[in-house]
């Protein structure tokens, strides 16, 4: 597969992404955000960051970016597409995922790691996962609460649209566990054609044996996982 890797002003995730899909044996490019080719990839990811500063709402520039037009007719055409924090956070401006992402209830900026766990395994991005075992993931946003209508949320719950919870190391799912305020403890979700995917923490930053952690490699190894 060829992964392509969408860097725009602020972006400071790529090469971690990058990086870790090399690292499983995929080809990695980079796409600049004033592209206007996808040059041919088989999976898009918006990176963690802050693109353009974050200085209006975050995500909400990065929206109207050159190249987003053409992520939006991929998707749209069933291409995969997946977004980690701020590239979670584009991707909602962007109404390809339902919701929106709040400040956190805590007013700040929260940087550490938290566990989640998978919601199901009917979805590319958690396809193999262990539904019982609390993955330790980094966090690092100040808006990544989780928000929709009840209608929103009552459909995402009908179509098993939730790809994670934020829980603690015993993998239970509580308000204590819950570092930022998102509704149900929403971590993660997709769209109703299951091919676009958004996730506040970020799995390629736990990918690295010289991290002492590699819950995170789980996760990105479901991307090259073959498709049922």
């Amino acid at each position: 597969m060829k992964f392509g890797v969408i860097v725009f002003p602020g972006s400071n995730c790529d090469d971690d992404t990058v990086g870790v899909i090399q690292s499983l044996g995929h080809e990695a490019v980079k796409l600049w955000h004033k592209d206007t080719d996808l040059q041919g990839c088989d999976f898009i990811i918006v990176p963690g960051g802050f693109s353009y500063g974050d200085y209006l709402r975050s995500g909400a520039i990065a929206r109207f970016s050159p190249i987003m037009d053409h992520v939006i007719e991929f998707a749209k055409n069933g291409g995969y597409l997946m977004g980690i924090c701020n590239g979670f956070q584009v991707l909602v401006e962007a109404h390809l995922l339902p919701g929106v992402l709040l400040r956190n209830s805590s007013q700040k900026f929260i940087s550490k790691n938290i566990y989640l766990k998978a919601a199901t395994n009917n979805a590319l991005l958690t396809q193999e996962l262990d539904l019982n075992k609390a993955y330790k993931i980094p966090i690092a946003h100040a808006e990544g609460r989780y928000f929709a209508d009840e209608a929103t949320l009552a459909s995402l719950q009908a179509n098993d649209q939730i790809l994670f919870y934020y829980c603690d190391a015993e993998g239970n799912i509580s308000e204590a566990a819950n570092p930022n305020g998102s509704l149900l403890n929403i971590a993660g979700i997709c769209n109703e054609g299951r091919n676009v995917f958004g996730l506040m923490p970020h799995p390629e930053r736990a990918a690295d044996p010289d991290l002492n952690n590699t819950d995170g490699l789980e996760i990105m190894k479901q991307l090259i996982l073959e498709l049922a």
